[in-house]
């Protein structure tokens, strides 16, 4: 199982996968917002999304896991 996980602290504007999508690795997934410019979070691995840890609007410091894979 591998995870997406935040590479600085923002506030997630938006999530771009769900549970159960199928997801490349290089995809964007998450695009969070720090200090008015918006940072897309892209997968490094392929895979399944199992779970997403986070809601648009929630505040993320580095190193938070956005979203698991299987």
């Amino acid at each position: 199982m591998s995870k997406v996980v935040a590479s600085m602290a923002g506030s997630v504007w938006k999530i771009l996968c769900k549970e159960g999508d199928s997801i490349e690795a290089g995809e964007d997934v998450v695009i969070l917002e720090s200090m008015k410019m918006e940072i897309p979070i892209q997968a490094e691995a392929g895979g399944t999304v199992k779970e997403v840890k986070v809601n648009e609007g929630d505040f993320v410091n580095e190193g938070d896991v956005l979203i698991e894979l299987e």
